[in-house]
């Protein structure tokens, strides 16, 4: 179904697939309209319930999520997806009206890889779904593996193992590791690492970084004896000690 756009027109079958789920017509409309005009093959869920069928159903390489809709809400979906096996590493982007930064914190700490806040542009919505699927879709290798410890992480492909076992990480959790792993033992303050990771994106705090890195270093399960490890340095930031 997704190689059509909802008014039936064929799309490259090869370009990206997005599922935008809004249970507010107008607004999954908009979203569409933009992104298929920028080359996406989007398909739409009204509810949190057939945004679960249609993400078993049609596999689409992003997800765009409203947090408050009417019985299965979007936290949920998320949670659901997260929580799944084949469906952990799949790119979401939350696009909502709660515009609080708790609000904020709490759809990054259950997974989520960027944060809108309604009303939006549409042409920033396209352009924040490129740069997520950019970061998450494996690049042509050009570098081996690097190995930190117990760690390795292979930035072609996007993977990350520990002790041998994939750990599945988030496209800005992701990005985040690859920073520190290639800055070991500096030290960088939060609003260091927004600039540097997040490219000072106006929307997030810093607590956007604290919240990332406790969510990696629950990933990694690494014993806080083992190496590496994401040290906070008091009153300053966080360093990986290799």
């Amino acid at each position: 179904m997704l190689p059509r756009s909802e008014e039936g027109v064929d799309v490259d079958p090869s370009a990206p697939r997005v599922l935008v789920v809004d249970d507010d017509e107008a607004v999954r409309t908009l979203a569409s309209w933009q992104l298929e005009s920028d080359g996406f093959a989007v398909a739409q869920a009204g509810d949190g319930a057939e945004a679960m069928t249609a993400i078993d159903a049609e596999r689409p390489d992003l997800v765009v999520l409203d947090l408050t809709m009417p019985g299965v809400g979007g936290l949920d979906v998320l949670r659901r997806v997260r929580g799944a096996a084949t469906t952990e590493a799949l790119p979401v982007i939350v696009l909502s009206g709660r515009s609080g930064e708790t609000d904020r914190i709490v759809g990054l700490d259950l997974g989520a890889d960027d944060y809108l806040v309604k009303p939006f542009s549409p042409g920033e919505l396209a352009a924040r779904v490129r740069s997520v699927l950019r970061r998450s879709r494996p690049t042509a290798a050009t570098n081996p593996p690097v190995v930190c410890g117990h760690l390795a992480l292979d930035a072609a492909a996007r993977e990350t193992t520990v002790g041998g076992e994939p750990v599945e990480l988030t496209a800005r959790e992701f990005d985040l590791l690859a920073f520190l792993v290639a800055h070991p033992r500096q030290v960088f303050s939060r609003a260091q690492l927004l600039a540097q990771v997040w490219r000072s994106e106006g929307w997030q705090g810093e607590a956007t970084v604290t919240e990332h890195v406790h969510r990696l270093r629950a990933k990694l399960g690494l014993d806080p004896a083992a190496r590496p490890r994401i040290r906070t340095v008091r009153g300053v930031g966080y360093q990986l000690d290799p």
